[in-house]
């Protein structure tokens, strides 16, 4: 190896001069060590050098290029930060180059590793560029910026290499040069295209919390109500979900996508509403939604795509807790079957539906039969719960359990090499440089045989976890090792035979992510609701109004989202479950007050509203007498009546009720679906019986008799006045003759006097007219038998429509 570099330049190569240097070390240290006495260094020493190498921070910002070939020249940029308290003088900053790896494994323990290890971080680089700091005071920081060409990095063949950024420097108390801080990452180094290059496919999750109610607006549009305008914040340019889109649009990736947030943006760029307290407000970012979808519309166009079931349901937590409850795993069906025609709709291309994506790629026996219940065939797992006792990474594809599913196995590092906190540069940078040292020491393990491999990453990474994956994914354009191919590419490559295809127990399910499972009270709450809902649609005229925004917020009462979010999650479910019950109220039964029957038969009325804006129908109204013996409703107990209303209208439905007996009788009545089903609540109120008995008829005739004997009294009465006034007339004519003759005959003898009339002759005159100043009474003038209409309100008992 050593002979070869130094054919390749004039003098000895970087990688023969650490070889010589090693070789120095190794022969001379035992006769320095004889000569000076010097004691073996011991593990406490060791610690104490790790701790003291941890003075300074060294942070490294940019590594260009990632992955450097023949010809170009490294530069890593950063910046040193003394945390200790005390000055760092006569400090320098400069590179190391280690050897190189030979598994993922050490790849795996170096990243792990802090602070130096004198007896395995390799020494400066000799003739190195080196940047020199003077003094650098308690806290404060000095930026660096170290240049070398990839010929004096001792890099001699194909493959991975430990790239170490150190400062040396004393301080006040210890005057002499310690590594103070020190800083690893890796240097993938691959000059030239493997012949079997690692296919690999990495998934690129559109995915977002449930953001919409099932509240709608009372439009012919239906305008959604959404709980929340969060969600624009992560469209607008820089956004989560908008970077995601801008980066991926360039990026060999396949996008998987969950339809509810297709349809959320969608509702959004047509015109929605949020919630303001108890009222709903206009939303303000129709235009940002609109631009966010026309972006990923065109950024999808060719590509294959991935719909996961509407809302992303938690397949663990249904298979876990969910089960059990009837009708929970219909809700998985009805996602599924939603996620095609949602992707079609929103975004003109068509998806494929036949993959399931456990969180983390968890899976167990249960997980996996939950998760192909719906007719996706084949499940995302991860390294981690499916483990192959390889010495070599195989190919993700392989059938599992009995082998009607396929399990595409995720690598586990490739998958995690991106969590955490990205805004830092530092973090980024050392994310990217090990996502590429392992990808290619994966091809390195078995460089005659190409295999395929799965990236998975966090189901909703942020902006900067997204722009971090894209820089690893661009440090692969060179395709020197891989090259990409889409998610169904990779389920159908043919299965390495020595990989694991056993379903791991439910015992090896991880605690952390059983802890943070939805409870069953979930899948309760949901068949409640939905069994209300079934109740409910049956009795409408337009029942898609009702059922469709309704079965989209059940869905996402079961999404992966609301892990970690169990109180928002339960107001979530009983905000939904609350607002149709509001609405099956909607159509009741008016409160009647007691009634008074006062006859064998009657007609009892009862009214049924409806506050909807909608009709109902195929409603049955069942009216129920407590004492079928003492009051009847069609010959029987109860009577039952058909039940139609228009929006916002009511219906009075009358009963034909007969009597028996005397007495109180108390009446239930209550709606029923058309298959017998109650729907909402009874109402309740009394009938009072009261029977006309034959001593009551008695008294009435009696009663009659004496009316019809005063009237002939009084018409009796009437003629006898009537007589004597024509009588009185009559004689007082006969007076008035006598009296003129008697005048006459005065005339002719004088001084006869005349008789005075009799005063109570007079008086017996003055009676026979009317005593008042009005017309006299007429013999046909009938007696009045009515009294004018009271206009006070009725009394308490509620007359009965006879």
């Amino acid at each position: 190896m050593g002979e070869a570099a130094d054919i390749q330049g004039t003098g000895p190569s970087p990688a023969r001069r650490w070889l010589r240097r090693t070789i120095t070390v190794a022969v001379g240290a035992p006769l320095l060590a004889g000569l000076l006495q010097a004691p073996t260094a011991t593990p406490a020493d060791a610690a104490e050098e790790a701790a003291v190498s941890k003075t300074v921070d060294v942070s490294l910002d940019t590594l260009s290029p990632t992955a450097p070939v023949e010809g170009d020249t490294v530069t890593v940029s950063g910046t040193v930060t003394n945390r200790g308290k005390r000055t760092i003088t006569d400090a320098t900053v400069d590179l190391r180059v280690g050897p190189m790896m030979t598994s993922r494994s050490e790849i795996d323990q170096v990243a792990d590793r802090t602070g130096y290890r004198g007896d395995s971080d390799p020494a400066p680089l000799d003739e190195a560029p080196t940047v020199k700091i003077a003094r650098l005071g308690a806290g404060l920081s000095a930026d660096f910026s170290l240049s070398v060409p990839v010929s004096e990095l001792g890099l001699d063949e194909s493959g991975v290499y430990q790239l170490g950024v150190s400062l040396t420097g004393q301080t006040s108390d210890q005057r002499y040069d310690r590594v103070l801080g020190i800083e690893r990452t890796f240097l993938p180094y691959q000059p030239e295209a493997t012949e079997k290059k690692t296919q690999l496919t990495y998934l690129w999750p559109l995915i977002s919390s449930a953001h919409v109610s099932a509240e709608t607006a009372t439009d012919d549009q239906q305008t959604p109500v959404f709980e929340d305008d969060a969600l624009a914040a992560e469209l607008r340019p820089g956004g989560r979900l908008e970077q995601m889109v801008s980066l991926g649009k360039d990026l060999p990736v396949t996008w998987v996508i969950d339809p509810d947030l297709l349809a959320t943006v969608d509702a959004m760029a047509n015109g929605y509403r949020v919630k303001d307290g108890i009222a709903h407000v206009p939303g303000k970012n129709k235009a940002v939604a609109e631009q966010w979808l026309n972006a990923l519309e065109k950024a999808v166009q060719g590509r294959k795509i991935v719909a996961l079931p509407f809302a992303d349901p938690d397949l663990a937590s249904l298979a876990h807790r969910g089960k059990d409850v009837p009708g929970s795993l219909g809700h998985l069906q009805s996602a599924t079957s939603l996620a095609a025609t949602t992707v079609e709709t929103v975004l003109h291309v068509q998806p494929s539906t036949d993959f399931s994506w456990p969180v983390e790629g968890a899976v167990d026996p249960s997980i996996v039969a939950v998760a192909t219940s719906a007719g996706a065939n084949k499940v995302i797992a991860r390294s981690d719960s499916v483990r192959d006792d390889l010495s070599y990474t195989p190919t993700a594809a392989r059938p599992l359990g009995n082998g009607s599913t396929t399990a595409v196995v995720s690598d586990k590092l490739l998958s995690t090499a991106f969590e955490g906190d990205m805004v830092r540069t530092e973090k980024s940078t050392l994310a990217v440089q090990e996502f590429l040292a392992q990808s290619l020491a994966i091809t390195l393990e078995q460089p005659e045989q190409q295999r395929s491999v799965v990236v998975a990453p966090q189901r909703v990474p942020s902006a900067s976890q997204a722009q971090t994956m894209a820089a690893a994914l661009r440090g692969l354009s060179a395709q020197r090792w891989s090259h990409p191919i889409d998610l169904q590419a990779a389920a159908a490559v043919k299965p390495d035979p020595d990989a694991s295809t056993t379903v791991p127990s439910g015992s090896r399910y991880p605690k952390k992510l059983r802890d943070r499972e939805l409870p069953v009270q979930t899948f309760r709450d949901m068949k409640t609701t939905r069994d209300e809902l079934d109740d409910f649609k049956i009795v409408l005229t337009l029942p898609d109004r009702v059922v469709t925004p309704f079965g989209n917020a059940i869905n996402r009462e079961m999404s992966t989202s609301w892990r970690g979010q169990a109180r928002a999650a339960a107001v979530y479910r009983n905000d939904v479950l609350q607002y149709l019950q509001d609405l099956t109220e909607g159509i009741q039964l008016v409160d009647k007050s007691d009634l008074t029957l006062s006859g064998r038969s009657a007609t009892i009325p009862v009214t049924v509203q409806n506050k909807l804006l909608q009709g109902v129908d195929d409603l049955v109204l069942r009216l129920t007498s407590g004492n079928g013996n003492r009051l009847e409703l069609n010959g029987g107990r109860y009577a039952e009546m058909p039940v139609k209303i228009n929006a916002g209208h009511s219906q009075s439905v009358k009963f034909e009720a007969s009597a028996n007996v005397n007495g109180q009788v108390p009446m239930t009545a209550q709606l029923y679906t058309a298959d017998g089903t109650p729907y909402g609540q009874p109402m309740t109120f009394n009938v009072k019986v009261s029977e006309i008995t034959a001593t009551v008829m008695l008294v009435i005739a009696g009663g009659v008799l004496l009316l019809v004997l005063a009237g002939v009294r009084m018409y009796s009465q009437r003629k006898r006045v009537a007589a004597r006034k024509a009588e009185t007339e009559a004689e007082e004519t006969e007076a008035e003759e006598s009296e003129a003759e008697e005048s006459e005959a005065g005339e002719s003898e004088a001084g006869t006097e005349t008789d005075p009339v009799d005063a109570g002759d007079a008086g017996d005159a003055g009676d026979g007219g009317d005593a008042g100043d009005g017309e006299p009474e007429q013999p046909s003038d009938p007696t009045p038998d009515t009294v004018s209409e009271s206009g006070d309100p009725s009394g308490p008992g509620e007359k009965v429509d006879r």
